[in-house]
């Protein structure tokens, strides 16, 4: 029993300390040495915008030029819809700022005011959120911004835990009505195998468990006569 347990904490130990392989070019991946990484130029430092659209609870900001009277800040509501003097109710959800301040100004023209100039602002955004779950320090709802990708949620849910599985990283979406997942080695990305992918607005990321990982933690912890001079060879 106890030669079999020695065993397992070292085939635990030596696969947790595998070396890393060497990056290598790809026809994704250009790798240089580190003195000739050139800085990226203008167009690298932006990326192309993604529309963002109004959803139930948040909150806008409506200005109409010269009619202070109907501007106003509204909070759309549960079902997606907000209400204006002289207008009604107007169904805001999944438009843009632009999209909605163009219905209100077709509302308005002719009827209320000659020529109505409308900017719609959203001022705070709970609807444009992804939900990361499993293993990272701290799970939970997070806001949804032009370059989010699966790295920087997972960065902003402050990293992977000790029992998260790289290997093991699953994107839940919704397409057309379909549900659909994807599954990606942060490793790999982290090595330049893949891009890092996009994360749009409902999307639910779950990083995966190590349950070998946790074996070797609960070994460790039940036998740490037999754990300590392994854990000083490794030193």
């Amino acid at each position: 029993m106890r030669k079999a347990l020695t065993a397992l904490i070292i085939v635990a130990a030596l696969s947790g300390c595998a070396r890393r392989e060497r990056l290598s070019s790809t026809t994704r991946l250009t790798v240089v040495d580190q003195h000739a990484l050139p800085a990226p130029g203008r167009a690298d430092l932006t990326t192309s915008d993604r529309p963002a659209l109004i959803g139930p609870l948040d909150t806008i900001q409506v200005d109409i030029f010269n009619v202070p009277d109907l501007s106003r800040e509204l909070q759309v509501d549960s079902s997606g819809r907000i209400a204006m003097p002289l207008i009604g109710t107007i169904d805001a959800r999944g438009k843009t700022a632009n999209e909605l301040a163009g219905i209100i100004e077709k509302a308005l023209v002719g009827r209320y005011v000659r020529n109505p100039q409308v900017t719609v602002n959203i001022r705070n955004s709970v609807s444009q959120v992804v939900t990361v779950d499993g293993q990272v320090v701290e799970p939970g709802l997070y806001p949804v911004t032009n370059q989010m990708t699966l790295m920087r949620v997972i960065a902003s849910a402050k990293g992977m835990t000790e029992f998260a599985r790289a290997d093991d990283v699953v994107i839940l979406r919704t397409v057309n009505n379909r549900h659909m997942a994807g599954l990606y080695n942060i490793g790999a990305i982290r090595q330049g195998a893949y891009d890092d992918p996009p994360i749009y607005a409902n999307d639910v990321v779950i990083v995966g468990d190590s349950p070998q990982r946790r074996i070797f933690r609960d070994v460790v912890s039940l036998a740490p006569l037999l754990a300590a001079p392994l854990i000083a060879v490794l030193q």
